[in-house]
């Protein structure tokens, strides 16, 4: 890739070498150059032209009359170029005062180039707006920081996002020009040569991107991301969106740095002193630092001590400490010593102060020294909607979360590790949790974990999704469902920690991933295992509650809304669930889970649901369409086909459906997992298909995550019974499948 990166960069500085000839041009058909200056600012400004950049240019003049005439004759021909110009006229003190108020014009300036015309002017206005910007640097670098925090906060962060702005997200382009500009009023070095590689590998991508696109954008989407990996000489999209992240995340970590020096410098001197922390570890100036005289080539375990005492008080690591460990620091003997592992172990229950340790020891190269494993999840995306972060920084944010839940396990330990280990296979091919197990018990064993803790760290790791997935995707209320979890746990140490991460991974994961609906039915499976576990027979089936009876001795049909519970109440008959499903979702309700009870001749269903958005609808009107639909009067599926073609297609390719019958998940029912892209009525499709074959739907479990669906359905046939009979089986599936389509 590098070869075609510097022709890109080739490209780019021979792009602004042709403007440059042809406004120079313009300027001597426009002007005689006496008192009179083109000057370039942005990226024309600074050599980096991308095919889709914009022209930013500024004519300065000393009072010249016929200025206005000078500026047309160089405008004109631009704009019929089809190029895009952002230009302004100016004096030099009309120059510097819009520099004094406005932060992009300061920018601009601060890093403006000449021309063509009187040199001397240009120097004039950029030395100017240059001493003011240093003199007035407390204030400026104030407004600064506070809009490179706003532009973060609006754009996201570039190392982490989907589809990612090269150059408003965090980490992006103009964070290294924020940096350049704090360097420019002499408070901060300029970006080191990390960043700048960094810098210059987003700017590659910009220039694919540019012409991929044949336009100007700085938005990375998905649809393009093959297209600018091929350009760029990548395998494919996970490649360039790992080199991305790992660029976006090293630029991230310098603007920290530099916003912290432009801290310590503005605020005045830091207390003298040092303070002891730990053995060779003090704090000093607001950061943690190394003791006098201790010699890290003689201490392997000084690093993760030092760590540790960062992120128990909360300071951060100096710079100058982290080189001279990353340098110094012999290998970690094999297995860690007893301290080591209670460094790693305090750096993790810091809880949210761990993360920018950690992230300190990334940019620096000793985690994968410490923890070779490491490399392969480092900066790995996870090109997954639901999913905020790249595999790695995923597992520091739920050892994080998981730091507030050691309370609540015997082993607070072995939490710690097993949540910042617990995705680990994903850098290697094959189901994560399955080649995550491999890897743990390499990576337990390396840090000196004994035998039996290596298994129970394993087992964690290898079932650390069996209680969310099954809380979504099984019925709580089948007792064979609880045995199984049961079973697979084995003990109620286990249990615990598995509850722990399910809740720590959630978080990290994102909103999507995690929220009341899902924490609730965890918490509901974990009391159920908790209590077989503890010898105590299968729960059984609920009863009707008081409510659902009451409605259910109505017998002609009600809707009672509650929240985000609908109950729908109805003569019983084969295919009402998916009937009423596809009323809610007529009504815009997605539906999380479905269970239904019987009350003689009438059917109570219980959903789960919540608005797309906006407010629930009105109760009654949800009745009234749902006796339609009961007596013939209402086509709902016309209805759900106008939905669908109002709504955007998916703007990248999709995976196909895929249904399975999965064996020995009920003794009452067959269980079918259905997993297809979501859009409005899915439920109603896949229910009416299972009522064409005969079938009725006694539960299901709905999830979405992203734009995925992931639906299991409990389904008897006419007598009441499971599937056996492999011809039907096999329809389930393929009628099923042709209702998706």
């Amino acid at each position: 890739m590098r070869g075609e990166a510097r022709s890109y960069a080739a490209a780019r500085k021979e792009r602004a070498a042709d403007i440059d000839r042809w406004l120079k041009d313009l300027f001597r058909t426009a002007s005689d150059g006496d008192h009179v200056s083109l000057v370039a600012v942005g990226s024309l400004g600074r050599g980096e032209l991308a095919p889709g950049s914009d022209l930013d240019l500024v004519l300065l003049h000393n009072g010249r009359a016929d200025v206005a005439r000078v500026a047309d004759r160089i405008w004109y021909p631009v704009w019929d170029s089809a190029v895009n110009l952002d230009h302004s006229v100016r004096t030099v003190e009309e120059a510097v005062s819009v520099a004094r108020q406005d932060l992009k014009a300061v920018l601009g300036l601060i890093q403006a180039r000449h021309v063509a015309g009187d040199p001397e002017l240009t120097k004039k206005a950029r030395e100017a707006v240059l001493a003011e910007w240093r003199a007035d640097s407390r204030r400026r670098l104030g407004e600064l920081r506070e809009a490179t925090d706003k532009r973060a906060q609006a754009s996201g962060e570039l190392a982490f996002l989907l589809e990612p702005d090269l150059k408003d997200g965090r980490g992006g382009l103009r964070d290294v020009q924020a940096m350049q500009a704090v360097a420019a009023a002499w408070v901060a070095s300029a970006p080191g040569p990390r960043a700048r590689e960094a810098y210059e590998l987003i700017l590659d991508v910009r220039h694919a991107l540019h012409i991929v696109t044949a336009r100007g954008t700085d938005r990375l989407v998905l649809q393009e991301q093959d297209a600018v990996a091929g350009l760029l000489g990548l395998l494919d999209a996970e490649a360039l969106m790992r080199r991305l992240a790992e660029a976006g995340r090293t630029i991230s970590h310098a603007i920290d740095g530099t916003w912290r020096t432009v801290d310590r410098l503005l605020s005045g001197p830091a207390p003298r002193g040092r303070r002891p922390l730990a053995d060779g570890v003090v704090e000093h100036g607001g950061e943690v630092v190394l003791a006098r005289g201790v010699d890290p080539r003689k201490d392997p375990v000084l690093v993760l001590r030092a760590a540790a005492a960062a992120a128990d008080s909360g300071l951060p690591l100096a710079p100058a400490t982290v080189s001279v460990l990353a340098a110094q620091s012999p290998p970690m003997p094999v297995p860690w010593p007893e301290e080591a592992r209670d460094c790693l172990v305090s750096i993790l229950g810091a809880g949210r102060a761990a993360v920018p340790v950690w992230e300190e020891l990334d940019q620096a190269g000793i985690l994968v020294k410490l923890l070779p494993d490491w490399e392969r999840v480092r900066h790995r995306p996870q090109r997954n909607p639901i999913h905020r972060f790249t595999v790695d920084r995923h597992l520091i944010e739920a050892a994080a979360n998981a730091a507030s839940h050691t309370r609540d396990v015997s082993r607070p330990d072995l939490l710690l590790i097993g949540a910042l280990l617990h995705d680990v296979g994903k850098g290697w091919p094959g189901d994560h949790s399955a080649t995550g197990e491999v890897v743990v018990r390499d990576i337990a064993t390396r840090i000196g974990l004994p035998p039996q803790d290596v298994e129970t760290l394993a087992t964690v790791v290898r079932h650390h999704l069996l209680l969310p997935e099954t809380a979504t995707r099984r019925d709580l209320d089948d007792p064979v469902t609880i045995e199984k979890v049961a079973a697979t746990v084995g003990s109620r140490e286990v249990l615990d920690l598995l509850a722990a991460l399910a809740v720590a991974d959630g978080h990290a994961t994102g909103p999507a991933a995690w929220n009341g609906w899902k924490a609730g039915l965890v918490a509901d499976l974990v009391r159920r295992v908790r209590s077989v576990l503890a010898g105590a027979p299968p729960p059984k089936p609920p009863t009707l509650s008081a409510e659902q009876a009451a409605l259910a001795r109505h017998g002609g049909g009600a809707v009672r809304v509650n929240g985000g519970a609908v109950t729908v109440v109805a003569p019983d008959r084969v295919g009402l669930l998916w009937s009423a499903a596809g009323v809610l979702s007529a009504h815009r309700l997605i539906v999380r889970s479905a269970s239904s009870a019987s009350a003689g001749s009438t059917a109570v269903i219980e959903f789960s649901v919540i608005p797309e958005y906006g407010s629930p609808p009105d109760p009654a009107t949800l009745e009234s369409d749902l006796r339609l639909v009961l007596a013939g009067r209402l086509d709902i599926e016309q209805r759900l086909a106008r939905r669908t073609r109002s709504m955007r297609p998916p703007r990248v390719p999709v995976a196909p459906p895929r249904v399975t019958l999965v064996d020995d998940a009920s003794a009452t029912a067959t269980v079918v997992e259905v997993r297809a892209h979501d859009r409005p009525g899915l439920l109603w499709r896949i229910g009416r298909a299972f009522g064409e074959c005969g079938l009725d739907v006694r539960a299901a479990r709905v999830e979405t995550l992203g734009a995925e669906a992931v639906d299991v359905f409990y389904v008897v046939d006419r007598a009441g019974r499971p599937l056996s009979d492999a011809a039907q089986r096999a329809q389930v599936r393929d009628q099923v499948l042709a209702a998706l389509r």
